[in-house]
């Protein structure tokens, strides 16, 4: 199974948004015989790939997957099939499949055919490479990942709004690569006027990120590299009710999709722009601040991972923006909590990378 999650993992980028998959065959004998992973959205299943690579030593053996096998006609047939007919004896899975047209039916369907099935083997692990996935299945929303540099005493931007370069240049490398397997990369408004990013993966990556800017009255300049670049990268404008048609109308004329949220609470509308996106199944969104995106972000506890660029500077005064804002906890037991996945060095910063509890968990 652990050889099985580090095939899935080969997938990144590439599958979603389906899950990662991994599999493997064992013969009869416990040799491995067949591996494979899920490459490409709407390419072959894992379990399809390994069972070819197997051929017929696959009869009377084992299969061991990280995800339940789909039962349902999609893009491909069902994999429980595949499995039944390569005379496969027994069934190990990670990880059941949230996925309502799965949701079970897949063992079930396995054991139906007289097919010895184990599941729950590294569960915590299989269920961990495919949380994106299953936060999208369950919640209709993408996985948020947030993501800031900032100084030692938690500034990230010097008083003037300027943040270049807080973070030294082996932390840039490593979040160009993070945008390149993202479906999505949203800021907000502040973010944008200060800095006039492109918000592009360089070099590109797996795949090209939609580009969200979160601006309630339609300010995002005409001139600004954003919507220069719009007919080339796609980027989405999410404005308020209230935003200036002339404004929303000349941006649209430059080539930006237009987004209009209905609700004048900004963090309601805020999470009504995270189901449109779920909506267009996406699944990997990475928000780059501002501090007031990530603290709506956060008292709305829609934030599941958070990657932390830790510079060893000091800006101090008051006037230098913290990572997240918002209305924050009021006593500390209100903090919601981070599950530390890992702390890894970059140059003389540090890469803080954890999963979201909320607080008392």
């Amino acid at each position: 199974m652990a050889r099985a999650l580090e095939l899935a993992r080969r997938g990144e980028g590439f599958v979603e948004p389906n899950p990662q998959v991994g599999a493997v065959v064992l013969a009869a004998d416990g040799r491995v015989v067949g591996e494979g992973w899920h490459e490409r959205y709407g390419g072959p299943h894992a379990e399809v790939v390994a069972l070819a690579a197997a051929g017929k030593s696959a009869r009377g053996g084992t299969l061991v997957v990280t995800l339940e096998p789909c039962c349902h006609h999609g893009k491909t047939p069902p994999c429980t099939e595949a499995v039944i007919a390569a005379g496969i004896c027994r069934v190990v899975v990670g990880a059941g499949d949230p996925f309502p047209a799965v949701a079970g039916g897949g063992i079930a369907s396995l054991r139906a055919a007289g097919i010895e099935v184990e599941s729950g083997m590294l569960s915590a692990e299989a269920e961990r490479l495919t949380a994106p996935f299953r936060r999208l299945v369950t919640s209709g929303r993408p996985w948020v990942i947030a993501k800031w540099a900032m100084t030692l005493d938690g500034r990230i931007a010097a008083a003037s709004g300027k943040s270049n370069w807080i973070s030294g240049e082996a932390s840039r490398g490593v979040v160009h690569e993070l945008r390149g397997r993202m479906d999505a990369i949203l800021v907000g408004i502040g973010t944008a006027l200060a800095d006039d990013p492109l918000l592009t993966a360089r070099p590109p990556g797996r795949r090209v990120p939609l580009r969200v800017v979160v601006d309630s009255a339609a300010r995002l300049p005409p001139e600004s590299r954003l919507v220069q670049t719009a007919r080339a990268v796609p980027i989405l404008v999410a404005v308020g009710p209230d935003a200036p048609e002339d404004r929303v109308a000349t941006l649209r004329s430059l080539g930006c999709l237009i987004w209009r949220g209905a609700e004048a609470d900004r963090n309601a509308r805020l999470a009504s722009l995270l189901g449109h996106l779920g909506g267009q199944r996406l699944t990997n969104l990475l928000v780059e601040g501002g501090s007031g995106i990530l603290g709506s972000l956060r008292d709305s506890g829609l934030i599941d991972e958070v990657w932390a660029f830790v510079a060893p500077k000091l800006l101090g005064g008051s006037r230098s923006p913290a990572a997240i804002g918002g209305e924050g906890a009021w006593v500390v037991d209100q903090a919601q909590r981070i599950a530390v996945e890992g702390v890894t060095p970059l140059g003389e910063d540090l890469l803080i990378r954890g999963l979201v509890r909320p607080a008392g968990a």
